[in-house]
C-alpha cells in the first residue's frame, strides 16, 4: 500500500504561522500535522505501507530541512519516501501527477490539511473508496450522490440543491491508482479545466464513466486545520482523544514551579511554567518558557517566552517574546511584544 500526500499549497489562511513554516509542518497537540496525518492512515489502514509519496512546492520554502522530517516520517513506518515537485500550483489533478511514477498499485490519497478519526474499512467489491462525513450545511462542501446500491455516482461541487449531506473530506483510495493516472493524463493532454486548474475530481468521474464501482467510507471525526480559529479547534479535539485514549502528553522534565496544568494538554520537553495555570487544551512547545499567566485552549510553539498574559483561543509561533494582557492572539514566527 502507498500513501500520496499533496502538500505544496502555502497555507495562506493559516498566516501568519505560515510564513516560515509550510502549513502540514504546523503541530497539533505536539506533532506536525503531515506527520499524525500519515501516522493515523497507517495505524488503521490494516496494511503494510510500502511507500509514501510527498508532493512539495517552491524548494526555497519546503527545504531541506522538510524533505528530511517526511524522510524521518516514512522510515519510522518502515516505508521509503519518495519527494516530488509540483512547480506551479495548476490544481489537486496536476498536484497528484507530479508524483506520477509512484502511481501504481493500492494507495490512499491524502491532503494534508485535515485530521480524521475512522475505520477505514476496505470494500473488496469497491474499485475505490471515497472518504466523506456527514455535515449540516452540504452546500458549502463538495458532496457525493449515490445511487440505490450505495455507489458513488456524481461528485457535485457546492450544490444549491440537496444532493445529499456526505461532504468529501479528501482522502481517497484506489485498488489500482494507475486507471486515476490514465484519467488525469488524459484530463492533463486535453487541457481540461474548471476553476482555473487540473481537478482530481475530473479523473474521478472519468472513472466513474468507464464504469468503475466508487464506494463511501465514513469517518467519525473530521478535523481541519486550514485557519487559526479550526487549527485552534483541532488541537483540542485531538488532545481529547488522545486522553481518552490514556495517552499522557506532558514530557517529564517540564519545570512547574508554583503552577497547575489542567488536562487534556501537550506540553513539551524542557517547558518551564511559573506562577500559571495552564489549560485545559493547552499544547506548548518544547523550551517554552510561560511565568505569571493563565493559558487555555491555545497553541504555543516552540522556544517561546510569555509572561503576564491571559490567553485563550490563542495561536503563538516559535520563538515569541510575548508581555502583556489579551484573549484571543494569533502571532507568528519570532514576534516580540510588549504591552
Amino acid at each position: 500500500m502507498k500513501i500520496i500526500v499533496p502538500m505544496a499549497g502555502r497555507g495562506s489562511r493559516l498566516r501568519p504561522h505560515t510564513l516560515t513554516v509550510p502549513k502540514p509542518l504546523v503541530p497539533v497537540a505536539g506533532k506536525p500535522i503531515v506527520h499524525r496525518l500519515v501516522s493515523d492512515i497507517a495505524e488503521v489502514v490494516g496494511e503494510q505501507i510500502d511507500e509514501v509519496a510527498f508532493i512539495l512546492g517552491d524548494p526555497a520554502f519546503f527545504g531541506e530541512d522538510v524533505v528530511d522530517s517526511l524522510k524521518e516520517l516514512a522510515s519510522s513506518l518502515g516505508a521509503q519516501a519518495s519527494i516530488y515537485r509540483q512547480d506551479e500550483p495548476l490544481g489537486t489533478g496536476h498536484a497528484i501527477m507530479s508524483a506520477a511514477p509512484s502511481l501504481s498499485g493500492p494507495a490512499i490519497i491524502a491532503y494534508a490539511d485535515t485530521l480524521i478519526e475512522a475505520e477505514f474499512d476496505l470494500d473488496p467489491e469497491a474499485d475505490a473508496v471515497i472518504w466523506v462525513k456527514k455535515v449540516e450545511h452540504p452546500e458549502a462542501y463538495g458532496v457525493v450522490k449515490l445511487n440505490e446500491r450505495s455507489e458513488i455516482v456524481e461528485l457535485v461541487e457546492k450544490p444549491k440543491d440537496f444532493v445529499s449531506d456526505l461532504a468529501v473530506i479528501g482522502i481517497y483510495y484506489f485498488k489500482e491508482v494507475g486507471v486515476l493516472k490514465d484519467e488525469l493524463q488524459y484530463v492533463l493532454d486535453n487541457d481540461i479545466i474548471h476553476g482555473g486548474e487540473y481537478q482530481i475530481n475530473d479523473g474521478i468521474k472519468r472513472m466513474m464513466a468507464s464504469g468503475k464501482v466508487f464506494k463511501t467510507g465514513e469517518v467519525e471525526q473530521w478535523m481541519d486545520c486550514g485557519n487559526k480559529k479550526v487549527t485552534v479547534e483541532t488541537n483540542r479535539q485531538v488532545l481529547d482523544n488522545e486522553a481518552n485514549k490514556g495517552i499522557d502528553n506532558v514530557s517529564s522534565d517540564v519545570k512547574l514551579e508554583n503552577g497547575l496544568i489542567i488536562p487534556p494538554c501537550f506540553i513539551g520537553k524542557a517547558v518551564e511554567i511559573r506562577n500559571s495555570v495552564i489549560g485545559p487544551h493547552v499544547s506548548i512547545g518544547e523550551g517554552t518558557v510561560i511565568s505569571d499567566s493563565v493559558i487555555k485552549n491555545s497553541i504555543i510553539q516552540k522556544d517561546t517566552f510569555i509572561q503576564a498574559a491571559v490567553l485563550k483561543d490563542s495561536m503563538i509561533g516559535n520563538k515569541v517574546h510575548y508581555k502583556g494582557l489579551a484573549s484571543d492572539l494569533s502571532i507568528g514566527d519570532y514576534t516580540t511584544v510588549d504591552a
